[in-house]
This record gives C-alpha cells, structure tokens and sequence, in this order.
C-alpha cells in the first residue's frame, strides 16, 4: 500500500466585504488618459469656441442696417493747363470743403500725388 502525501496547503475563508462597501467599490470611476482627456477636453474646447465667437461678436466691424451705400456723383474732366485739383474742387462742388474734395478727386483716381498732368481724363465728384 502506498501513501500519497498531499503538500500542505492553507485556504484562506473569502473576504467579506459589508454590502455598502461592496456597492461603494464597484460603483468608484476609473478614467484612463483617453477618458481624462475627454472629460476635460471637450468642454475647454467648447468653451474656446464660445469665447472666440463672443470676441468676434463685439470685433466684427459693424454693417449700417437697410439703405444702401451712399453714392458719389462724378463726372469726367479733362485738366487744362494751370488746372489744380484744388481749382477743380472748388469749381465743381462750391458748397464743400475743397480738402475733402481733394482727397476724394485723390482717391477715385487712385493718384500718388496732387500733381496732375495736362489733358489728363479725372473723375471729379460733384455735389448733388
């Protein structure tokens, strides 16, 4: 007859955790790195993008509501000799101040300077 010994081996009884503890611990979060990213990331992108639109709101530039554009009148010219854009200004719109006359004869003929040539074709506004 042959004995067979067993090796010793102790068992340990199974832990036992209360009920409370128990729902406590198995209802406990867990986030990884992707879910942290998540939680945190996307309302801060929400909210960059709430502010950007909020900045834009009160930096866009601001558009007249209804009517349309105002219209300057103009009219073709020739420049004779001795003709200045000032004598044009005050020739063809008496009632405005000729400076601004002359900045816009400047700008609607896209000029680099005041002096203009003889027979040159200008457009001059008038007033209405």
């Amino acid at each position: 007859m042959s004995v067979h010994v067993l090796p010793f081996t102790t068992i340990t009884p199974a832990r036992s955790v209360a009920p409370e503890a128990a729902a406590r611990e198995s209802a406990r979060l867990r986030l990884t790195r992707r879910g942290r990213l998540v939680l945190v990331g996307v309302p801060l992108m929400l909210a960059a993008a709430a502010l950007l639109a909020f900045i834009g709101f009160f930096t866009a530039p601001a558009m007249a509501s209804g009517g349309s554009p105002e219209e300057t009148r103009a009219i073709q010219v020739s420049v004779s000799a001795g003709d200045s854009l000032w004598s044009l200004a005050t020739e063809f719109a008496p009632e405005q101040d000729p400076r601004t006359v002359v900045a816009d004869i400047v700008e609607l003929n896209n000029l680099a300077d005041t002096t203009v040539p003889a027979g040159r074709q200008l457009y001059v506004p008038v007033s209405r």
